[in-house]
């Protein structure tokens, strides 16, 4: 954990993004309380800047504030994630269709190795480690779409969609095995400047994980 302790210079922003990572990265889980003393004490800081971040992450819908029992990181109900793979799936096809627009060279060889350790793995069981690069997939593709202003929006949406817990697999809707596939060929029709298909593919893909949570609705 970094100290803080003698960086005073937007201490409270550094703290949010602290916390945010934390949760992106499942150190803190779903529906668990935060624990305030342990955290401040491990950054060096009083409670203050701490609660004005836990703050900041709730206005996001990150964790929730329980009367007389303290911040939780917020676990959504399958008909929230619904919503918010609807969102997604609007937001990321456009970021798909625009990234496939833009992509330089430099960055189409960046977004073809996220997945390349997995090409040769008939079965992926490492679900942390896969998680992790399902979400730098995502997010690399809204970062050449937009450069910026999408990246922001999309970053919390994907947080969120940790909070739907699978016991198993690190917050991921659907198994590695199938999703591998999807991603794969996203990011052929990204790096070869196919927009249309590119929006096709990553619509269909997002469309595959609300059906897997309406099944269980």
């Amino acid at each position: 954990m970094e100290n803080l302790a003698i960086e005073y210079e937007n201490l409270d922003q550094k703290v949010y993004q602290l916390v945010k990572g934390m949760i992106e990265n499942r150190q803190l889980l779903p529906g668990k309380k935060i624990p305030q003393e342990k955290l401040a004490k491990e950054m060096g800081i009083s409670r203050t800047p701490l609660i004005a971040a836990l703050k900041f992450l709730e206005h996001e819908k990150l964790v929730e504030a329980k009367p007389r029992r303290g911040y939780y990181v917020r676990l959504f109900s399958i008909e929230e994630m619904v919503s918010i793979f609807e969102i997604r799936e609007v937001l990321e096809g456009l970021s798909a269709r625009r990234a496939a627009k833009v992509i330089t060279k430099d960055e189409a060889r960046q977004l073809q190795t996220i997945f390349q350790p997995y090409l040769s793995v008939d079965d992926i069981t490492d679900y942390q480690a896969y998680s992790r690069a399902d979400r730098q997939f995502h997010m690399l593709i809204a970062d050449i779409a937009s450069r910026e202003f999408l990246t922001s929006i999309l970053q919390t949406f994907n947080i969120i969609s940790l909070a739907y817990q699978y016991p198993t697999r690190e917050g991921l809707i659907r198994h590695p095995n199938e999703t591998i596939h999807d991603h794969l060929k996203i990011a052929d029709a990204i790096c070869n400047h196919d927009s249309e298909t590119a929006e096709k593919l990553m619509r269909e893909h997002l469309r595959s994980a609300i059906s897997e949570l309406t099944k269980t609705m």
